[in-house]
């Protein structure tokens, strides 16, 4: 057998053993200490960010079907475990006011600057892109449940 026909054959050896090495899923239970605990939270505001951030900022995850293959599965799981220890909307009532207040103002910005949702992921999920309409439905209503306005901080 030839180099190129061992190495071929080698990753796809390593290919298929990966794909029985999946990461946990990200579906807990919820908590009751979501965001609607701490805000009021009218149904177009919470579709939006159900729609646009929840797969990665709370506990339970939308998984699309690549996430069945790896590495792309570990991948997700990644990017998961980063959003949710920046933020999480299902453990919100748990955060300190201060951290409240500090959160919604990242989450201002982050749309505002069109961070968030990362490039990455809208790019292979166009629904969860932010319109210019909702843009402005998310940074109004921030704007209305905080005392001082976050972009004014």
């Amino acid at each position: 057998m030839s180099l190129k026909k061992k190495i071929f054959l080698s990753l796809f050896l390593i290919f298929v053993v990966i794909q029985f090495i999946q990461p946990s899923r990200n579906n807990e239970k919820p908590t009751g200490s979501d965001i609607t605990k701490v805000y009021l939270m009218p149904g177009n505001i919470q579709s939006i960010l159900k729609e646009s951030c929840y797969d990665c900022h709370s506990n339970s995850t939308r998984y699309p079907w690549y996430t069945h293959v790896q590495p792309l599965g570990w991948w997700m799981a990644w990017h998961i475990r980063e959003g949710k220890s920046e933020l999480n909307f299902d453990e919100f009532a748990g955060y300190s006011s201060r951290r409240e207040k500090s959160k919604l103002k990242a989450i201002y910005e982050s749309i505002d600057d069109e961070t968030m949702p990362m490039p990455s992921y809208t790019w292979l999920h166009p629904s969860v892109r932010l319109t210019a309409e909702k843009k402005k439905i998310l940074l109004k209503w921030i704007d209305e449940i905080q005392p001082t306005p976050a972009h004014e901080n």
